[in-house]
């Protein structure tokens, strides 16, 4: 079965990555650091959101993949799956200020949530197709 959510969702993903670590490699070429952030504050916090975006995304990713799976595709997927990305590029954005922001401070939030959300659309797609499955012959036949 495809996924085409998920896939599409796995693309940005992929090339949100790509755009948040190239944000690190062009500080780093520019100062020429080899390793770490020697002392370059905006490195360091570009750094740390770019190992944020790695933090959540394969959890998240692989809730979208799971629940695409056994319900299908839908417009509210889709929805989260932008709402996530959206909210990544936000974070990343605001994690190059010094002090906080709502950038930052909203990628978080709307990260949290989208994640949350499918953690619950997860577990109740589990525990509702448990309660909706037959019976095998063999087992109503001992009750």
């Amino acid at each position: 079965m495809l996924l085409p959510i998920t896939l599409t969702f796995a693309a940005a993903c992929a090339l949100l990555n790509l755009w948040i670590a190239t944000r690190c490699a062009r500080i780093r070429i520019a100062d020429k650091v080899m390793h770490g952030d020697a002392g370059n504050s905006v490195l360091a916090r570009r750094m740390r959101a770019h190992a944020n975006f790695v933090e959540y995304t394969p959890i998240v990713l692989i809730l979208f993949a799971l629940v695409e799976l056994a319900v299908g595709a839908s417009l509210w997927l889709w929805i989260g799956a932008l709402v996530y990305v959206v909210a990544r590029v936000a974070h990343a954005f605001g994690m190059d200020a010094d002090q906080p922001t709502v950038w930052r401070a909203g990628g978080a939030l709307l990260t949290w949530g989208v994640m949350v959300a499918m953690a619950i659309t997860a577990l109740t797609i589990a525990y509702s197709a448990t309660r909706a499955m037959p019976v095998p012959p063999a087992m109503a036949a001992r009750g």
